[in-house]
């Protein structure tokens, strides 16, 4: 059996190590020392100012809109081409989804698209940076600039990656990373919002912590998004083997290219230029290949490989958003097109190339 994605994990006995002190401590969540310590480590290793975790990365970017204080109703253009949590934030918060639809050569949203759909009422824009792809961060800031925007990007898939050698993580606003399992780097479960900002630092602590500032003041109508120290204890240890298992994911990566990129009817998406990856995701286009993307899917399936089909169906396709007048698949065709024919084909660090092999045997055979 082979899954899309394994947890990466430290040595059993170097985990225990670190959380070790915790039964002496009996401090085991509410911001604790190793809270503390991750939160620093991520500062100094992204080269920002500013990280702060939660204890998921869906409710890192409910509380950073939250924090922007937006209009109730204002609309947010961002992108089907992402996980369901990107547009539910949105929502959430009583602002409304625009959907911009995503250019094909890095599923990014089309930035020449973005102002066409600007109104009276668009007070954001919240971008995606897909599979470690990162979006045109210079012209989102130049329309940003523009029409006075605010600019939140998701980047829960681009963890450790560098655009003209800055974290991804420094463009915009804020950015908000994901540490979920699934990830590159993972505190089991967990999240962060990355900013340049003071005041946001202090009032994203108040709101994940149920609005608390200070021990008898209540300023927000806040909720509970605090990581626990065994989560963070497991992103001290990831932290430190991170280089490491990106590049045995380079490795899966190009080994992958070897056997895939020249066949016909199969795309794959290159290296962007000027952009260090994390080796996050390894995206195959099935078109006019002499098979569908469902029938290769079902055919790796059968031999105990899982695939997964990311992302399908597109946001502004779900049943939950089928009545938002902003979201129609059919004003999103290129997402659309994407989105029915894109596989995430295995990847992890511990992948064998042998088993590369085999996955790839079996979709060419």
């Amino acid at each position: 059996m082979i899954n899309v994605t394994r947890s990466s994990m430290p040595d059993f006995d170097e985990y225990c190590d670190e959380i070790k002190e915790l039964w002496d401590s009996h401090w085991l969540t509410n911001m604790g020392k190793k809270h503390k310590q991750l939160e620093a480590s991520l500062e100094k290793f992204l080269d920002c100012p500013h990280v702060v975790l939660h204890t998921n990365g869906h409710l890192a970017l409910e509380n950073v809109i939250a924090a922007m204080n937006f209009q109730k109703g204002g609309e947010v253009i961002t992108t089907p081409f992402t996980f369901v949590s990107t547009t539910h934030a949105i929502v959430r918060n009583n602002l409304v989804p625009v959907f911009c639809d995503i250019n094909p050569e890095d599923f990014t949203i089309d930035v020449s698209k973005i102002e066409k759909l600007i109104t009276k009422k668009t007070v954001a824009i919240i971008p995606v940076h897909v599979y470690g792809k990162i979006c045109d961060v210079e012209a989102i800031e130049a329309i940003a600039k523009k029409h006075n925007l605010k600019v939140i990007y998701d980047a829960a898939h681009a963890f450790a990656v560098k655009y003209k050698s800055v974290s991804a993580v420094n463009f915009g606003d804020a950015s908000m990373l994901s540490f979920h399992a699934t990830k590159v780097f993972n505190t089991i479960e967990g999240g962060a919002v990355c900013c340049h900002d003071d005041d946001l630092v202090t009032t994203l602590n108040n709101l994940k912590n149920f609005g608390f500032h200070g021990p008898e003041s209540v300023t927000y109508i806040g909720g509970n998004a605090k990581m626990s120290e065994f989560q963070a204890a497991m992103g001290i240890c990831n932290l430190r083997h991170l280089r490491e298992e990106i590049a045995k994911r380079k490795k899966v990566v190009e080994r992958y290219n070897e056997r895939l990129v020249s066949i016909s009817g199969i795309r794959i998406a290159g290296p962007q230029k000027n952009v260090e990856s994390n080796f996050a995701y390894y995206p195959v286009i099935f078109d006019g290949f002499k098979k569908t993307r469902d029938e290769v899917f079902a055919e790796l399936c059968a031999e105990g490989i899982t695939a997964r089909k990311y992302f399908y169906p597109i946001t502004n396709n779900f049943e939950c958003y089928r009545d938002y007048p902003t979201a129609k698949p059919d004003k999103t065709p290129v997402a659309r097109y994407l989105g029915d024919r894109v596989l995430t084909l295995p990847l992890y660090a511990d992948l064998a190339l042998n088993d590369v092999d085999r996955i790839c045997n079996i979709i060419l055979r």
